[in-house]
């Protein structure tokens, strides 16, 4: 019998064998091998074992992990606004009737039904200065606003991903709230709880867990994020680099500069980063609460 429900988990394992182990493998075997050429670069070239030379130079490249700090401070900013919004949303539809909430739910996940290149594409005629409506709303306002700036560009983007993923992480939690038994409430406003009150030491507590999960795949997506900044750079190619972000940078070294070597062994830093990085919050926050 047990044996009858775990192949239902065969699927699953077997796209992740496939899909997930296999490429690291892959990863892991080429970069520990690097590509010579001969003859001033126009003779042949041969790929030759250089052990962990690939990951020396990845620690010492300085555009790399420039790139890390920045979607690192990118991460560190847009992660607790993106998580309080969706909790107030969550907590906002658990106090409404089912029927309006269902309702505000699916509007809201809209955003995230939307495949992220087009929602990019979305944005990007929103924030043009001669065909967007944000840009001239704002100047009637006063205010002078170039989302391609310096100054702007993680902004931009950031908006683009609160607006795509706040709805998932909504749903999330707020079915987290659904599964509290409502007569917990109930015996707290007899107690003379408010909304407020029932909401910070009732609810809030309850979805710890919820929370944790949505906050370490936004880490995750967050140190991973490629497709949003590399369509900005059509727009602003002269803030938006190629080594933007690390994602950019190993897709940059390994298809603009034929690199697959060095390129496997920044993916496979990379990949540990985020692996320490989300191993680190889930530990400090996953605890049992003291009584």
């Amino acid at each position: 019998m047990a044996f009858k429900g775990a192949s239902f988990t065969f699927p699953f394992f077997l796209g992740f064998v496939v899909f997930t182990v296999v490429p690291v493998a892959i990863a892991l075997k080429e970069s520990l091998y690097t590509e010579q050429g001969s003859g001033l670069g126009f003779g042949p070239k041969t790929v030759e074992f250089s052990g962990v030379d690939n990951f020396v130079r990845g620690f010492e490249d300085a555009k790399f992990w420039s790139a890390m700090g920045r979607v690192a401070l990118f991460a560190a900013i847009s992660i607790p606004l993106i998580q309080l919004a969706s909790l107030g949303l969550a907590l906002l539809m658990d106090m409404v009737k089912q029927r309006l909430a269902n309702r505000f739910r699916i509007a809201l996940l809209v955003p995230y039904m939307i495949p992220g290149i087009v929602a990019t594409l979305i944005w990007i005629y929103l924030y043009s200065p001669v065909v967007g409506p944000i840009t001239p709303f704002l100047a009637f306002f006063g205010i002078d606003a170039n989302f391609y700036s310096g100054d702007m560009i993680w902004v931009s983007i950031g908006i683009l991903i609160a607006w795509s993923s706040i709805g998932f992480n909504m749903l999330i939690l707020y079915a987290a709230l659904q599964s509290v038994p409502r007569e917990l409430f109930d015996s707290a406003r007899v107690d003379g709880a408010s909304e407020w009150r029932m909401a910070w030491s009732i609810k809030v507590p309850l979805v710890r867990r919820s929370l944790v999960l949505t906050t370490v795949l936004s880490i995750i997506g967050s140190l991973q994020i490629f497709s949003d900044p590399l369509l900005f750079r059509s727009m602003t190619p002269e803030t938006v680099t190629r080594d933007f972000t690390p994602i950019m940078a190993i897709y940059d070294w390994a298809f603009a500069q034929g690199d697959f070597n060095y390129a496997a062994a920044l993916s496979i830093i990379l990949a540990v980063v985020v692996g320490i990085a989300s191993a680190i919050f889930y530990r400090l926050t996953n605890k049992a609460p003291t009584s």
